[in-house]
């Protein structure tokens, strides 16, 4: 058994070295028993190997006792709100989300979408199952289960989230990039006053076209469909659908730093004082916009288990990260990828600006990196280094996740990585002068 497919955050790995039909029937039947289920729901996405794995994840769920409503191929945020709205004990998608084709895994949460996590149940289960391998399960050969369609109740909660008639005629460009979102943007569109020009809208979970994960070098094809329909903006999303990156009208993407503060933007315009969660990466343009319109900011880890948390604890209406994982309170708490496009429509609609025009001036004030990755041998002391490096300055220091060090015009944070011998370094800055710099002084420390 390949003990590294059990994540922080979920199951993961190559299909079928790392997570096959052995492996995933004892995941269903631990899963049930270790936190005691009785009544889960459970989908899948596109992948080749989804339906092998739901069928043999039904059959060790089945065995340890749990009835099973089958949700069909759906994405991932469908399933955390059927958890939560039909009331089950708990949910899982089969999915690998954003990774190549050869991957799949286990996503699994509880009652109210609440994540199951390294923290709090996926080593335990992965303890179980290497402890059980030389026992034979006899698990069921067919599969009985209760099928229910959540479509209609999905699209009538994600759209709750806007005023649908106050939209403005609208054209939105959608990559789904072969995955499942193809599967559920048609009928969202069908109740709006919008035109929706597809792409990749095929399901097909070898991912011909472009691959899984929507990074601006993936998203050729739908930046230029942008530009030459004329299109108000365009949205990408990953293979399970949780996540949407956007393209301006002018074809350029923009990152999930600016989404997440354009989001919070919108939000406190409708809800003037509420709390926004957003995590310790980059956070000036966010927490500018929180103050400018009355909202309440909270720091969190990145990882959806953290926001999530964290977003509990404050009763905050709104989550984000740079990763394009974006949480609603009214959505149980949980990510989902088709409420931020509803929303950007809106905020459009709202404001009679174009998505460009509202984007621009966050990256003219604020100038920041991509995410930096360097291999290392030991990440605490490179955190340690950083920090006998600045405690001495004029500065700011924080340890909510990795070291954040903050100045009058430039910040960055470094932190490890969960799972590989990696620091990762994110920055921002006043000027792109000074991000520049920087770089360079906090990267000659982590290298030397």
């Amino acid at each position: 058994m390949d003990e590294s497919v059990f994540r922080a955050y979920d199951i993961r790995g190559v299909y079928p070295q790392g997570v096959n039909e052995n492996i995933v029937s004892r995941i269903g039947y631990f899963y049930v028993r270790y936190f005691n289920l009785k009544n889960i729901c459970v989908g899948r996405d596109i992948r080749v190997s989804s339906f092998s794995l739901f069928e043999s994840f039904l059959r060790g769920a089945i065995y340890a006792g749990a009835h099973i409503t089958d949700l069909g191929m759906i994405s991932t945020d469908m399933m955390y709100f059927a958890t939560a709205f039909y009331n089950f004990d708990g949910g899982v998608q089969i999915t690998a989300s954003h990774n190549p084709k050869e991957y799949n895994g286990v996503k699994m949460v509880l009652s109210g979408a609440r994540p199951v996590s390294g923290d709090n149940g996926i080593y335990e289960i992965r303890d179980l199952i290497k402890n059980s391998l030389n026992e034979e399960f006899p698990f069921p050969l067919s599969v009985n289960s209760e099928k229910l369609d959540i479509k209609n109740d999905y699209i009538n909660h994600v759209l709750s989230f806007i005023n649908p008639s106050s939209l403005s005629n609208l054209t939105i460009v959608a990559d789904s990039g072969n995955g499942i979102a193809g599967t559920i943007l048609p009928s969202i569109f069908e109740r709006l006053n919008c035109k929706l020009l597809s792409l990749f809208f095929e399901v097909d979970g070898t991912f011909p076209n472009r691959p899984s994960e929507p990074l601006p070098q993936n998203l050729v094809e739908a930046r230029k469909m942008v530009v030459n329909k004329k299109a108000d903006f365009g949205v990408a999303f990953d293979g399970d659908a949780d996540r949407c990156f956007f393209i301006d009208n002018k074809g350029e993407c923009i990152n999930g730093y600016f989404t997440t503060t354009l989001l919070a933007k919108n939000i406190l315009l409708h809800s003037s004082g509420e709390t926004i969660v957003h995590e310790v990466r980059q956070i000036w343009a966010i927490e500018d916009v929180i103050k400018e319109y009355g909202g309440k900011s909270v720091l969190s880890r990145p990882g959806h288990v953290y926001i999530k948390d964290a977003m509990r604890e404050n009763n905050a209406i709104f989550g984000g990260e740079l990763s394009s994982h974006f949480y609603f309170r009214e959505n149980f708490f949980a990510d989902n990828g088709m409420i931020p496009m509803l929303m950007i429509m809106q905020l459009i609609s709202d404001t009679k600006k174009s998505l460009s025009s509202l984007v621009v001036p966050l990256f003219e004030k604020y100038f920041v990196s991509d995410e930096i990755n360097y291999e290392v041998q030991d990440i605490q002391s490179i955190i340690d280094k950083i920090n006998y490096e600045y405690k001495s300055k004029e500065c700011k220091l924080s340890f909510i996740d990795g070291i954040s060090v903050e100045f009058k015009d430039y910040r960055f944070n470094v932190r490890g990585s969960n799972t590989e011998p990696l620091i990762r370094l994110n920055m921002e800055a006043k000027s792109s002068d000074i991000l520049v710099k920087r770089l360079e002084e906090v990267e000659k420390l982590i290298i030397e």
